[in-house]
């Protein structure tokens, strides 16, 4: 057989990229190009030239407005010096602060030719705070409270100092405590939230009088107070007074309240039928912390071992615990007695006189025929003479002769005038309304205890 023949094609489209292709392509656009030209300068000289726009014009009212100036802002210009808060200790002064601090004496000499400050800067205490700005030796400024409503402030100027008060008001809330004594007046009252301060107000101002705190309490026994409390800022700062009080000691009940006349000559507790729960005698003239040793005329001596009298109450405290006048009287002693050490003696007329013996130190200034009030600070506590420890000695006298303390019948003081009368039923009996929403808890407490 004859071999097929075949026929092989070998077919590809022509490129587009061929020289030919692309040399014609670039041939018509260089034709067209001043063609397009042309075109366009043709429809620039066409188009109206754009003009600026015009400022809009204001209404004539708002035109008169004049422009607002805005004052750069600046940053707040910081206080200059160092600021030191300095904490009163016992014995400062203010000069000896002013040494410590190496600040300038002539500065704080200045401060005291100011009128009215040198009183109010001079009385400082022990704990109170005082704060100053200074630039090295120079003074620019102090501050301090100088009571609890009251700032003093002290700043330098051109020509030298200027002092002003700045006014801090109290807001005062009532609040109120109950408490049921187990073991102790005080860890019931701690219990109940009660200050050690607040404590012994009650015991020693209210009803110390009627009641022995250190020897008459029993378990059982309880209390209700109706009480201020103090805020500046609504930061609260401490307790005041306290307005109304309840105890109920072996089954007898003691109710007393604060009044304070309008005119300020009243002022101080009393029962509910007007009568002053004060006494002319404090029944013990310190806060102590107990009683060492209890009037007795066989007790045997600790010190000389032999059987002598001890013809007072021995009351046991902290050196330096403040002794007080038992009662309005005139200082006929003050000085050392032998055995009694530093000691002080009263006459309260009508043939009473009370002793003070063993102080660590008498009152700044008491001197013989000084009249004093009755709990005017006169010495504090020490264990001069015979003592075995800190300790006062407390003796009471009628007519020379000895009685105790603890038991003699005090006089009483005097009630509220009738004059004054009407004011105090207003005002106590509010307070005693406030009273027995606070005690008709407790007492219920206490009887649903007991069954």
């Amino acid at each position: 057989m004859r071999p097929q023949s075949q026929i092989l094609f070998d077919y590809k489209p022509r490129s587009r990229q061929a020289p030919s292709y692309r040399h014609a392509t670039w041939f018509v656009c260089g034709l067209l190009l001043p063609l397009a030209g042309a075109v366009i300068v043709y429809f620039l000289r066409q188009t109206p030239s754009l003009e600026p726009l015009a400022s809009p014009t204001l209404p004539a009212d708002l035109a008169a407005i004049p422009p607002i100036e805005i004052e750069p802002i600046t940053e707040p210009e910081q206080p200059k010096g160092t600021q030191v808060e300095y904490v009163v200790r016992r014995n400062d002064t203010f000069d000896r602060i002013f040494r410590q601090l190496n600040l300038s004496l002539s500065d704080l000499s200045s401060i005291r030719q100011l009128e009215g400050v040198r009183e109010k800067l001079d009385k400082i205490r022990v704990g109170d705070r005082i704060i100053l700005t200074h630039d090295e030796a120079r003074l620019l400024s102090l501050t301090r409270r100088i009571s609890e409503t009251e700032v003093l402030m002290i700043e330098r100027v051109d020509d030298g100092f200027k002092a002003s008060t700045i006014s801090t008001p109290l807001e005062i809330q009532h609040s109120h405590a109950s408490g049921v004594i187990e073991s102790s007046l005080f860890v019931a009252a701690r219990s109940a939230g009660v200050s050690p301060e607040l404590i012994m107000h009650l015991a020693n101002d209210i009803f110390g009088w009627k009641i022995d705190f250190a020897l008459e309490i029993q378990p059982g026994d309880r209390f209700d107070i109706v009480y201020e409390q103090k805020y500046r800022d609504g930061e609260y700062i401490g307790d005041g007074r306290i307005l109304a009080a309840g105890f109920v000691n072996a089954g007898k009940v003691h109710r007393a309240v604060y009044f304070k006349s309008a005119d300020g000559k009243i002022d101080g507790y009393f029962a509910p039928d007007g009568r002053s729960v004060r006494r002319q005698f404090l029944r013990a003239p310190l806060d102590f912390t107990r009683i060492s040793s209890n009037f007795n005329p066989r007790r045997r001596h600790p010190i000389l071992n032999t059987i002598r009298a001890h013809k007072g109450v021995d009351y046991a405290a902290p050196t330096g615990t403040i002794i007080k006048a038992a009662g309005d009287g005139r200082v006929s002693f003050v000085g050392t007695q032998g055995g009694y050490g530093r000691v002080v003696i009263l006459e309260h007329g009508g043939g009473i006189s009370t002793l003070y013996a063993h102080m660590s130190q008498f009152a700044k200034g008491l001197r013989t025929g000084q009249r004093v009030a009755q709990g005017q600070t006169i010495g504090y506590v020490g264990s001069t003479g015979a003592a075995t420890g800190p300790h006062l000695h407390y003796e009471y006298r009628l007519n020379g002769v000895h009685k105790n303390p603890r038991t003699v019948q005090l006089p009483d003081a005097a009630p509220i005038p009738m004059g004054y009368m009407a004011e105090f039923l207003s005002q106590s009996g509010k307070l005693l309304a406030e009273l027995d929403r606070v005690s008709a808890p407790s007492a219920e407490a206490v009887a649903n205890a007991s069954e």
